[in-house]
């Protein structure tokens, strides 16, 4: 009979019992986002500050953080909301030290993939990022010689689950099993997340050690932005490339909400009259109803996922799976999702480890089989005119976030015969009051090399580069461009010799800007595209805020954008919900005249946001 695990309530204690059964020196193979251990992984932390003489190394990947408000009006935003929003999730000791005064010398922690721009300027994290394609992971962890491994799990009986991160642990475990690997596996218990059986289930008995604490901490949430103008035009795009019949791979954020919901409403035939009304040139000819369905095969689970496989787009089984995935961190709306899905249902959305998701390797026949037509759609910050693709890092030297598998799928698109990587970006960004484009003639660096380019989509159209010259390229990059910025590309592309010297940009191209796309979508957005289309943890009011604290954080950084807003707040009509936006904020209802500059300011922007202009 398989021995059960020793089971503790008191962290500290199992903590002591983990470094006394590794002999004072701790190798933690730790997994990526919302499958830490929280309670226990901080025990672990407090016995290596209390006594130098143990060693703790940490190897993990997206270390959650809840927002630390950077101003005033962001507190006045975030704080009284944090709960609601991000859940009462515990903060990671190591991550406070490595924000604060630092690790000790025996606690070393890395990652190979951060939570998106949380460790821009902070040298030990910058100093500590192991660069690594999400595949590859596994085995430069292996290269660290783990000797414990943890993992956060709901229990149903005599079985747990590795629920929301297959992504590596179950390679880890399946290696262990066949004498490849050995280290000691310790969880702890949080009931909160989904039990995911197959793969993802594992006898309690596979660990030594069970953490079952009085009180289960509340899990991370992921908090869903409004989705713009732009990217449901990016949505929309992207939606005539996905094949009745294909495979799909989307990721978080607003993009592929956008995506997800444009496909819904595709499938109930709803997309006719906006096609009509594009101002700008459709690629791809995929606008029918789903008569077969999709397969889903992805690193990530997120809710666009969960929204079509209910809605039944993604029908398409695949070894008794319309899902395979390796890990997922998402809204606690999903959570709940999978938790009560019916089990027949939820057995239908599989948990694989990333070698399976993410790669052909390994039983490739039969994954040839089944990527047929593959759609892999993920995003970027910038793309060249040549077709070099910058995903991961702001600056040279400083990550923003990591690799990820985003180069295993577009390795996938290129080795499968029907395959395509889909790249997303918006055409531009706006930061302290200045635009500038996401299209640029060269890149600081590159997460995708050019000779990979393949299909790059922006709200102004998709670029289809698979097997182009460079002057072909060129032409299709600056086509989808927004028209503030076409005539400098298209100027260095000539001064380079990359393009012909009387080449024009089409007419067809020449009107890409927010006001068309604006013109294109308003009359769709009340009725088929909202703001929220898989819904929102924020209140009413707080909607109303969203695009005026982004239109005051652009417009107040320059003395005339912040001019603009004091004289909106005196010369435009009230906002309709302004007082209670006001209240909401801790600022009076009332507009008076000696209130405080930021009042004056955001009241400003709730103005403009409204529609009014100035006359």
């Amino acid at each position: 009979m398989a021995e059960r695990p020793r089971t503790y309530t008191d962290p500290d204690l199992m903590a002591a019992e983990i470094f006394q059964r590794t002999g004072g020196t701790v190798r933690l193979a730790l997994p990526l986002g919302l499958g830490k251990p929280v309670t226990l992984v901080n025990a672990l932390t407090r016995a290596a500050l209390d006594d130098p003489k143990l060693t703790l190394s940490i190897f993990t990947a997206l270390t959650l953080l809840r927002p630390d408000p950077g101003s005033d009006i962001e507190a006045r935003f975030l704080e009284p909301a944090m709960d609601r929003l991000f859940g009462a999730y515990p903060a990671l000791l190591y991550a406070d030290l490595i924000r604060g005064d630092g690790l000790p010398d025996n606690i070393n922690v890395s990652e190979f993939f951060f939570q998106a721009g949380e460790w821009l300027g902070n040298s030990y994290a910058q100093r500590h990022y192991i660069s690594a394609n999400y595949t590859y992971a596994r085995d430069v962890l292996i290269a660290q010689k783990p000797n414990v491994l943890s993992q956060l799990v709901p229990r149903e009986g005599a079985r747990v689950s590795m629920s929301c991160n297959t992504d590596i642990s179950a390679d880890l475990f399946d290696m262990r099993s066949k004498g490849e690997m050995e280290f000691i596996a310790v969880a702890e218990v949080n009931d909160a997340l989904p039990f995911m059986d197959g793969p993802a289930a594992l006898d309690a008995s596979e660990f030594a050690m069970m953490l079952e604490p009085t009180h289960q901490f509340e899990l991370f949430s992921a908090v869903r932005r409004p989705v713009s103008d732009a990217q449901y035009a990016i949505g929309l795009h992207v939606s005539r490339l996905v094949a009745d019949g294909g495979t799909l791979q989307i990721g978080i954020g607003a993009i592929g909400d956008a995506v997800a919901h444009v496909l819904l409403l595709r499938d109930r035939e709803a997309l006719d009259d906006i096609w009509r009304a594009a101002p700008f040139a459709l690629l791809g000819n995929e606008t029918g109803s789903f008569q077969t369905g999709l397969y889903a095969v992805t690193e990530m689970l997120v809710g666009g996922l969960v929204a079509l496989f209910q809605a039944g787009v993604i029908r398409r089984e695949v070894d008794g799976a319309a899902i395979h995935a390796g890990f997922f961190v998402e809204t606690r709306d999903m959570y709940a999702r999978l938790r009560d899905m019916p089990r027949d249902q939820l057995a239908k959305i599989e948990m694989r480890p990333v070698s399976f998701t993410n790669a052909l390797y390994g039983n490739e026949q039969s994954k040839r089989a089944a990527r047929v037509k593959a759609r892999f759609v993920n995003g970027a910050m910038q793309v060249s005119v040549l077709g070099d693709i910058m995903s991961d890092a702001a600056k040279p030297g400083q990550v923003v976030s990591g690799v990820g598998g985003q180069f295993n799928f577009f390795e996938q698109a290129f080795a499968l015969k029907d395959g395509r990587a889909v790249l997303t970006l918006p055409a531009t960004r706006e930061s302290h009051g200045k635009i500038t484009s996401n299209i640029v003639w060269q890149l600081p660096l590159t997460t995708i090399p050019r000779h990979m380019r393949d299909i790059v989509v922006t709200e102004y159209g998709a670029a289809d580069l698979r097997g182009c010259t460079d002057e072909e390229v060129i032409a299709r990059m600056i086509s989808i461009a927004d028209s503030r910025f076409q005539s400098e590309l298209l100027q260095a592309a000539k001064t380079a010799g990359k393009i012909a010297p009387d080449f024009e940009i089409p007419e067809a191209h020449s009107n890409n800007t927010p006001h068309a796309v604006q013109q294109w979508l308003a009359p769709f957005r009340a009725d088929l595209l909202p703001d929220f289309p898989l819904g929102s943890d924020f209140d009413e009011i707080e909607r109303v805020l969203i695009p005026a604290l982004s239109h005051l954080g652009n417009a107040a950084s320059t003395k005339r954008g912040l001019l603009g807003l004091m004289l909106a707040s005196i010369r435009l009509d009230p906002h309709p919900d302004e007082e209670k936006a006001m209240l909401r904020m801790g600022f009076d209802a009332a507009p008076k005249l000696r209130e405080p500059l930021q009042a004056r300011a955001l009241r400003g922007a709730l103005r403009k946001v409204a529609g009014h202009t100035l006359p």
